[in-house]
């Protein structure tokens, strides 16, 4: 490959986070956990976090990519009561509106819903999809301690399949019970990361996943497309052996392997990694996949092209640390260059229905 194509291709992060000063309030006030606490409110995170203008855009050509998929960080708005939850959605969705009004070229967003009201959700998905041009919404795999596959939350579901719009399940902190049994008794750093970027995150994502196809929630809406980050929260590379539960859901109208391949698409979600890349691709075949950088977190490339060790001091871009990172990943991925380019941005454009650039 030469460098004039390296150059050329297009990189689009769909997993790129923000939020707004109000949320990062009401979330240390009533929604606070350890992500929120220890992660996202503290210094330079919080600052990146808060910035959808110029010093976001230098950090993204510094690192290669053209267009940020703007997200609200986990966990959303879904923790918080609904009086709290609901305008502070609207905020947040029409704060992110405005970044994509003034950067058309550079940025689209994903709605953040406030969950704990769902027809409030659903309303507020219409809004964010039909008024601000919102690209689908971003949810957390639990509202409390109920899973997203409740049918109390299908108004939700119901309205992104009618929209036509995916649905982005992200990982979030295990409920305190859970946390308390499974990822307690070690040093707190320890705990920490088990409980979230190590195992706990991933595996809540892939589990709220796997319950709603059992719930049928794909039988209802067979059109559905949801997007999964860390390329498939576990339920992706553990494909076969989940669809061993098609045996003991004769209820369902395909295997659950079918569901995984016909309605999941999956990004890097900040891994960057090949290994899981090409074990994604194998499951999913190259067009359910996404590059994803998953900025302010992991170890994004500070705006004069040095390294930046990043949240926690963890860098899990492995070789591709440094000036323009996300697009050596995306250029030397294990894929041909047509696959490199869906990588890139070919399959975020179709999935999202992403305007694509004009070139004269």
């Amino acid at each position: 490959m030469s460098e004039d194509t390296a150059s050329a291709r297009r990189v689009i992060g769909v997993e790129e986070h923000a939020w707004t000063p109000e949320l990062r309030r009401a979330l240390l006030r009533w929604g606070g956990d350890a992500t929120v606490n220890e992660m996202s409110s503290r210094g330079e995170v919080n600052l990146r976090l808060l910035d959808v203008g110029e010093e976001r855009l230098a950090r993204m050509d510094a690192s290669g990519v053209n267009m940020e998929v703007l997200s609200i960080t986990t966990p959303g708005t879904q923790p918080l009561p609904p009086q709290v939850a609901v305008p502070l959605a609207r905020e947040a969705n029409d704060v992110l509106a405005d970044a994509v009004c003034r950067h058309p070229d550079r940025f689209a967003a994903f709605a953040t819903l406030p969950m704990s009201d769902p027809q409030a959700a659903a309303a507020e998905l219409e809004r964010a999809v039909s008024a601000l041009g919102h690209v689908g919404a971003m949810l957390f795999p639990r509202v409390g301690e109920t899973f997203l596959d409740d049918a109390g939350f299908r108004p939700v579901f119901e309205a992104a399949a009618h929209l036509g719009v995916p649905l982005y399940i992200h990982p979030a902190m295990p409920p305190r019970t859970l946390i308390n049994t499974a990822y307690s008794g070690f040093d707190d750093m320890t705990s920490l990361l088990l409980s979230t970027g190590g195992w706990g995150w991933h595996s809540e994502a892939g589990l709220a996943t796997l319950r709603l196809i059992l719930a049928r929630a794909l039988d209802r809406h067979p059109d559905l497309q949801i997007i999964l980050g860390h390329w498939g929260e576990m339920l992706v590379p553990f494909a076969d052996r989940a669809d061993l539960l098609s045996t003991a859901a004769p209820h369902l109208q395909r295997r659950v392997l079918d569901y995984i391949t016909g309605n999941l698409a999956v990004t890097a979600g900040g891994l960057y990694s090949h290994r899981m890349l090409s074990a994604a691709v194998d499951v999913l075949g190259p067009d359910r996949i996404m590059f994803g950088a998953d900025s302010p977190y992991g170890a994004p490339t500070t705006s004069d092209g040095q390294e930046d060790r990043g949240l926690g001091g963890v860098d899990s871009r492995g070789a591709f640390g440094g000036k323009a990172g996300a697009r050596a990943f995306v250029d030397r991925a294990p894929l041909d260059e047509r696959g490199r380019d869906k990588l890139g941005h070919l399959n975020a454009e179709r999935i999202l229905r992403l305007p694509r650039p004009v070139t004269s």
